[in-house]
Parts: structure tokens; sequence; C-alpha cells
């Protein structure tokens, strides 16, 4: 069942999700490259100091609403690169909203942002090889698989293979 969603910036009413996210250490495990917990200030100054402009904040985030207002995730984009037109894209379902086409409609709704409106070139995300959840997404969205980036990510004593994809505008 694909749930309708809207897409928007992040609101103080919006800390203890943002808190909940930022700091899963079991999201830690897949990709994230968070080594320690964000404190309740620093993610108050982010939501505060945010301009939502990813010219200025090289990223944007954004929250994902579900019609009752609840937020079911985050998703956003980073590591923007202007002159090479490129940004990554990393997106979060709650586990509460999982498994509902929640996350490939966030992503096809930030994939329309970023190439129709900001007029970017290329999204990419880095998977885990064995997040199946998310691989199946990114490739529901038709993101190709470029690039299987061996023993790229340590967890403990374990180094995991990291699926690269990539998504370009279409020529106009």
């Amino acid at each position: 069942m694909i749930q309708s969603i809207t897409l928007r910036a992040p609101e103080p009413e919006d800390l203890e999700v943002m808190l909940a996210i930022e700091n899963d250490q079991d999201l830690w495990t897949h990709n994230s490259e968070n080594t320690g917990p964000y404190t309740r200030y620093q993610m108050k100054q982010y939501i505060a100091g945010n301009t939502n402009d990813i010219y200025t904040d090289r990223q944007l985030r954004l929250m994902i609403s579900l019609p009752d207002g609840k937020i079911a995730g985050i998703v956003d984009v980073f590591d923007f690169d202007v002159r090479n037109s490129k940004a990554e894209v990393g997106i979060v379902v709650l586990r509460d909203f999982r498994g509902r086409g929640i996350g490939r409609n966030a992503l096809r709704l930030m994939e329309e942002h970023c190439f129709d409106f900001l007029g970017i070139h290329q999204i990419y995300a880095y998977v885990r090889c064995d997040n199946e959840a998310a691989l199946n997404v990114f490739r529901s969205c038709g993101f190709t698989e470029a690039a299987v980036l061996k023993s790229w990510i340590r967890r403990g004593q374990k180094y995991y293979d990291v699926c690269m994809f990539q998504k370009f505008a279409e020529p106009q």
C-alpha cells in the first residue's frame, strides 16, 4: 500500500523525531558516518540555523509527513557539489511506517525536486549490499547500481561492501 506523503522543512516540534533518528545506533550500523550521539542543544541549533537553501547549507533535509501530520521519516540530499551538479541522497523511514511505499514515494519526490526545481544533474547513494529493503527502494526508483565498493565501511570488527547507486536527470 503506497501512502501519500509530503516533504516539508524541519520545524522545532520535529526535534524528538530528529533526535530519535540521528541517535539510533541501529541506523549507524548501515551507512551513517556518525561516531556519537547528537545532543538536544545541537539539534535545536541545527533546526534554528538551517536555511533550507541547498546552495547555502550544501544540504537539504526534509521531513516525510503523512496526511495526518505524523512524521514517517527524513529524506535529505547532502554533500552538494555545485561545480559538478551532484548530491548524495539518504532516506530513513521510521520502523512503524516501513513496508508501505513511503520510502519510494519520498525518494521520488526528492528526486523530482532535485532534477526539476534545483537543476541538479545527478543524485547518488551508498547502500550496504546486505540492506535488501534499501536496495529495493533505490532499484524500484530507477537508480542504477554503478559500483560495489568492497570492504567500504567497518562496523565493529567487520567490514561491509557498499553498493553505489546513481540517477541522472533526464536530458531536456
